[in-house]
């Protein structure tokens, strides 16, 4: 019987455990056909102004806090028509509630 509650106890403990090994705590990475999150720069649509200046298929990286205090990183491609397109985001969620 102890064993088996030790067994449980070790389980419910690993399943919080993350192995993404990219040296972050908790990041979730997400592929293509990412959803615009309050403080994306394309949450309200495109921005007015275009991006003259860079080349297109430049990335633009986009850092800021979600509503939960959660620090959030993003990537945008220039397309050819000068919008941009989310392509990725990373969402860093620290266990203890420090995030940097």
């Amino acid at each position: 019987m102890r064993n088996i509650i030790a067994i449980a106890g070790l389980v419910i403990a690993l399943a919080g455990c993350s192995t993404d090994g990219g040296g972050t705590t908790g990041a979730i990475d997400i592929g293509p056909g990412i959803r615009p999150i309050p403080g994306s720069i394309t949450y309200r649509g495109q921005p007015r102004t275009k991006l003259t200046k860079s080349p297109i298929g430049s990335v633009v990286p986009h850092e800021f806090r979600n509503e939960l205090g959660q620090r959030v990183e993003e990537n945008y491609i220039i397309q050819p028509d000068r919008s941009l397109k989310l392509v990725s985001r990373r969402v860093y969620r620290d266990p203890f509630g420090f995030d940097d």
